[in-house]
């Protein structure tokens, strides 16, 4: 079968020594420390076959391209990756896929029915693969697990015709599929995954928000998007972009959002304190990636803000320094929280429900491709940001 692959040279910068969590030549957890030259192209490789009785093996029918694929391709001056976490390589990129069940093992059992899985079943995935054994697994906290491996990462993932997953990652479309009909389901399912990263991000991470409050999204793309309805189905008043392209802009209008503005021409602290009444917003996601260029904004916005108790929110992945003012943050009652990943707490079941609810996040899909397209996409992506969410079909 046909997959895209990345390969990449191991070579650790100078300053860094590799940590006893990473595998010589093979894996490493901070991995724009030690990859170098990224090259990525569609290969052929064996079809997977299930290997214990709880894997389901998935005919890929979506796959978005995520800033973490583009990132992983991506070089700085010195042609290390720009992308900061965990990663193996050579590996098969994709993982925010969805796609129908061709086989299953006797023990890969539906959490929707708790029944086993159907042939044709349309399914997504989790894409952290805690192990459910470690004390944050035990603790409740799955997305710090210390045996984690990540679909499309160090582990070969969906930009490819076929996939095994270990049933315990998988759930089930069906809710969406008497919603999206036809091949539309697939598209939407495809949007789970980083949807459920704003969700974890915006819910359960920063806690949340009451209805009425305001909250303040920086950085339109697929993560800001989907936090920006998922925060507005929670109740928020005033969901409020900051994002400098027009086109992203606009489609987060068309999702809900109130206010959408471009920071290089207006001033983030004027927007945000006119359109709060001088409150400031309960809320600030940093989805830009690039926090050091935007954390004073925020803190201006939360220093001359009438209100306190804000929350900032770090979602975007990053290898940068945020120079923090921590008097802002003592005299504000103000907190900072780190957010990864997307499972357990039920975020993935209840972001599959709220898409079948009329929560639609398809609309920040701008193009879509087949799968021998992605390479170039992958790459188009580190300059045009204009497009948002670019998805393969794979029929």
């Amino acid at each position: 079968m046909k997959a895209v692959r990345l390969h990449a040279q191991w070579n650790p910068r100078p300053e860094y020594s590799p940590g006893p969590k990473d595998i010589e030549g093979k894996a490493c957890w901070l991995g724009s420390k030690v990859w170098k030259d990224p090259q990525v192209a569609v290969e052929d490789v064996p079809v997977p076959t299930l290997s214990q009785p709880t894997d389901v093996l998935v005919k890929v029918r979506a796959c978005g391209v995520c800033g973490s694929d583009v990132h992983m391709a991506q070089c700085d001056e010195k042609n290390y990756i720009l992308y900061p976490g965990l990663t193996g390589f050579p590996v098969t990129l994709g993982h925010e896929f969805s796609g129908e069940v061709v086989e299953a093992g006797p023990q890969a059992l539906n959490r929707r029915t708790g029944k086993p899985f159907e042939v044709g079943e349309p399914v997504t995935a989790e894409e952290m693969l805690w192990c459910g054994r470690c004390r944050p697994c035990a603790d409740g906290f799955p997305n710090h697990c210390e045996n984690l491996h990540e679909l499309g990462f160090d582990v070969d993932g969906a930009f490819a015709e076929y996939l095994v997953v270990d049933s315990k990652y998988l759930w089930s479309l069906q809710e969406l599929a008497e919603v999206y009909p036809g091949e539309k389901v697939f598209l939407a399912g495809s949007l789970v995954e980083p949807t459920s990263v704003a969700y974890n991000a915006c819910i359960e991470r920063g806690g949340g928000i009451r209805p009425g409050d305001s909250v303040v999204i920086l950085g339109g793309g697929p993560i800001g998007l989907a936090a920006c309805a998922v925060l507005k189905r929670a109740g928020a008043v005033n969901v409020i972009l900051s994002e400098p392209s027009e086109v992203r802009r606009e489609m987060a209008r068309q999702i809900g959002v109130d206010i959408a503005f471009d920071p290089t021409k207006d001033k983030f602290s004027e927007v945000v304190l006119e359109q709060t009444n001088g409150l400031g917003a309960k809320l600030y996601l940093e989805a830009s990636g690039v926090p050091h260029i935007v954390w004073k904004d925020i803190e201006d916005c939360i220093w001359n803000a009438r209100g306190i108790n804000a929350t900032v929110v770090v979602v975007a992945r990053a290898d940068a320094s945020i120079p923090l003012s921590g008097e802002v943050f003592q005299v504000r009652r103000a907190q900072i929280v780190g957010s990864q990943g997307h499972s357990g707490h039920g975020t993935f079941p209840r972001v599959i429900s709220l898409m079948a609810a009329g929560m639609d996040v398809t609309k920040a899909i701008s193009k879509t491709v087949s799968f021998d397209q992605i390479p170039e996409h992958i790459h188009c992506l580190q300059t045009d940001k204009n497009l948002v969410k670019v998805t393969a079909l794979n029929q």
